[in-house]
């Protein structure tokens, strides 16, 4: 009754009514109502792209700018679909064809608005990733932020389908009530799964590894990290093995990173020489050695220090450092090879394990 009434009194304002009994059509009625949505359907994208978005345009954020940009046509359609619902009333459809035509609209209409609060919730995702990148100055965000896309697309896709089944006489208590069964079972089913999930996130924030870095795990895998998934992470070990562990059981491991948070690796070397060598000139060839070996520190400064008095030598610790992991094993080798030559060279031994024997006369 209402909206005949507001047919009416349009027509009378553009003078239409009752002069003419063509323009008091049930068909010209519903034309009308279809029009009139059709143009405020235009007239919102129009006002968002001409003026809204202006305004949007003058704030420190762009999220109000993405959010216009990508919200003002489904917007549109909302107000064009329920035109023509509201265009099917004056042409007196029989009950059941209207009734789903109702039906489908609804569907095409909520469907619409869960895709408006996705690219709304997308927006807020972005904004604030792109926050938290510019504060921290990392990428690891890069590798997460997809993770709450999609989580959010399916929880309000779910919601969504929730909202249509109504529209179509399907009752969503039970269902509900069959969902949370089954949603224990599968818990249930994927503890596991799920635990490498959460730990693959929690690996991500907190940035404990990242791809490219150096690291050895408490089980003696030592290797380079070339991937950190959703559910596992890959290593690449010293003999060029793929080591895939899941980030559940990554997670609960003491993980010695060579790479943070600082690149620099530290080299000792343990020796000994006979008893009887002078310790000062022992120190200052070992020493001498480190300094004029290719890829060592100058910072922090080589040293070499006399460790205890052993069963057979004196033993001594030469500490020095290189700039990264890969040069750790090339460096410690040479060194203890120059090292050797110069003890040689200098006339200073390298005694064998020996031990001495008293043998007691019991005469």
């Amino acid at each position: 009754m209402a909206l005949n009434e507001t047919l009416i009194a349009i027509k009378k304002n553009i003078g239409m009514y009752p002069a003419n009994k063509f323009f008091y059509n049930i068909y010209f009625d519903s034309f009308l109502i279809l029009v009139l949505f059709y143009v405020l359907s235009k007239l919102v994208v129009l006002i968002s792209k001409k003026i809204i978005l202006k305004l949007a345009k003058k704030t420190k954020t762009e999220i109000d700018d993405i959010i216009i940009r990508k919200t003002n046509k489904p917007i549109s359609l909302i107000l064009l679909f329920i035109g023509i619902r509201l265009a099917l009333l004056p042409l007196g459809i029989r009950q059941n064809i209207h009734s789903g035509i109702n039906h489908i609209i609804s569907s095409i209409v909520i469907v619409i608005v869960i895709y408006v609060i996705i690219v709304v919730l997308d927006a807020f995702i972005d904004n604030w990733a792109k926050k938290v990148a510019e504060k921290t100055k990392s990428t690891s965000h890069d590798e997460i932020i997809p993770i709450f896309h999609r989580f959010s697309r399916v929880f309000i896709s779910a919601i969504g389908v929730l909202f249509i089944l109504p529209v179509w006489g399907i009752q969503i208590g039970p269902l509900l009530t069959s969902l949370g069964i089954a949603g224990i079972a599968v818990a249930f089913a994927l503890q596991n799964t799920l635990g490498n999930i959460f730990g693959g996130m929690s690996i991500i924030l907190d940035k404990s590894i990242r791809v490219g870095d150096k690291i050895a795990l408490d089980n003696n895998t030592v290797g380079t990290v070339v991937d950190v998934g959703l559910r596992s992470t890959k290593i690449v070990t010293l003999d060029n093995e793929l080591v895939t562990i899941p980030n559940g059981k990554l997670a609960d491991s003491n993980i010695l990173n060579f790479m943070q948070p600082d690149p620099r690796v530290r080299i000792a070397i343990d020796l000994g020489v006979e008893y009887g060598a002078d310790i000062s000139k022992v120190k200052e060839i070992v020493l001498n050695t480190i300094k004029k070996m290719p890829n060592v520190l100058k910072e922090p400064t080589p040293k070499v220090t006399m460790a205890e008095m052993g069963e057979f030598a004196l033993k001594f610790r030469a500490l020095f450092w290189v700039k990264e992991f890969d040069e750790k094993a090339d460096a410690k080798g040479l060194a203890v090879e120059e090292i050797y030559k110069a003890l040689r060279t200098a006339g200073i031994g390298i005694p064998y394990p020996t031990r001495t024997v008293y043998i007691k006369d019991k005469k």
